[in-house]
């Protein structure tokens, strides 16, 4: 799942007002950020095998530091921990950000998501297997959640309305090349441009939140 994890840190906005888009959008792709780091020091291991799911070519064959259940829940405490001086609610958001990369994998992934690094039990629903079962999901997902950050965080000037927007276009035009395009070329190829998306992303978003407004919960 790609667009489905940023709609849920747009939808988390108004529960931590606070808290800048760019950090939100880092928790809930965190496990993501770290797993190509991974891949590179040869921790964790994925193939490219085209078909191996209808919506992507990429198999995942062992990630249990980013991607067990237990290493989410790990993850999301270390996170909400460090993030604890922005106040407990925040850092609670936050941690439960990086813990609900977990649970929408296991939605769209083949029952490749282990429960705890070692274990043999790994699971997935496999909508991945459906490419229409998946745009319907992540597309009701990301709107919604690009709906809910519109409304409570207003733009304050123009470039709050152009880097906002200009953020959500990128992000559907990188999703669609992703179904649409050619394999990548190699997993060092994935894993470079993971963390350099990653990098982008929290940056960009930073940048237009900076320029958007808070209209906080009753």
């Amino acid at each position: 799942m790609f667009i489905g994890h940023a709609a849920l840190a747009l939808a988390a906005k108004p529960l931590a007002p606070r808290v800048s888009l760019g950090l939100l959008l880092t928790a809930a792709y965190w496990v993501d950020i770290v797993w190509p780091a991974l891949l590179l020091a040869g921790l964790e291991r994925v193939e490219i095998a085209p078909g191996d799911t209808a919506f992507t070519p990429l198999a995942f064959v062992h990630y249990p530091w980013t991607h067990s259940l237990a290493a989410a829940l790990a993850w999301s405490v270390l996170f909400g921990l460090v993030c604890r001086r922005l106040g407990a609610r925040p850092a609670l958001i936050l941690g439960l950000l990086v813990l609900s990369h977990w649970g929408l994998d296991a939605i769209v992934h083949r029952p490749d998501l282990p429960l705890w690094p070692g274990g043999g039990t790994a699971v997935g629903l496999g909508l991945w297997n459906s490419i229409p079962g998946t745009l319907l999901l992540e597309g009701a997902l990301f709107a919604s959640g690009v709906a809910v950050y519109a409304r409570h965080a207003p733009a304050r000037d123009r470039t709050g309305v152009f880097a906002f927007w200009g953020l959500i276009g990128f992000l559907l035009l990188a999703y669609v090349a992703n179904i649409v395009g050619p394999p990548p070329p190699s997993v060092s190829a994935v894993a470079y441009v993971g963390l350099a998306g990653g990098l982008l992303f929290a940056v960009w978003a930073w940048w237009a939140d900076r320029h958007r407004g808070v209209v906080r919960l009753p």
